[in-house]
């Protein structure tokens, strides 16, 4: 049960990541700032699903993988930091600095300059979140190992 959780609360959390930054890059790319304001003010609310999904995704992992010493759940255990400390220091404040700004009408130079930030910062949590993902499958049994 706990690994379904776990996979459920994983998969959340990606996708929660994944329409934020595709939503924001095609929002800055092809619409207004009275787009850009409102998928910010959607980003600060799909928060209220995002950061449970990412605390039991993170909290169900730690608890199965606590003994486990093989290289996928090493992996894992080096990212998972990672992952956090990248959500809680530079996406969480961000979307609000930003979500702010744009609500205010302020798309400034410091907007766009935060804005670089988070959407790096973003595809960075992506592409580690895809990585626990397929080490997940792997420990599993869902996908083979390669050798």
């Amino acid at each position: 049960m706990k690994t379904k959780i776990h996979a459920i609360a994983g998969a959340i959390g990606f996708l929660m990541i994944l329409v934020f930054w595709t939503s924001t890059a095609l929002s800055e790319l092809f619409a207004g700032h009275e787009t850009v304001a409102a998928v910010k003010a959607s980003i600060l609310k799909g928060m209220l699903v995002l950061i449970p999904a990412m605390i039991i995704v993170g909290g169900s992992g730690m608890a199965m993988g606590r003994r486990r010493k093989d290289a996928p759940a090493r992996a894992k255990k080096k990212r998972m930091p990672v992952i956090a400390l990248n959500g809680l220091l530079v996406l969480v404040p961000a979307a609000w600095f930003l979500a702010g700004k744009a609500a205010a009408g302020e798309f400034d130079g410091t907007f766009y300059s935060v804005q670089t930030v988070e959407l790096i910062a973003g595809a960075g949590n992506l592409f580690m979140m895809g990585l626990n993902f397929r080490d997940g499958l792997k420990m599993t049994g869902r996908l083979r190992r390669s050798r």
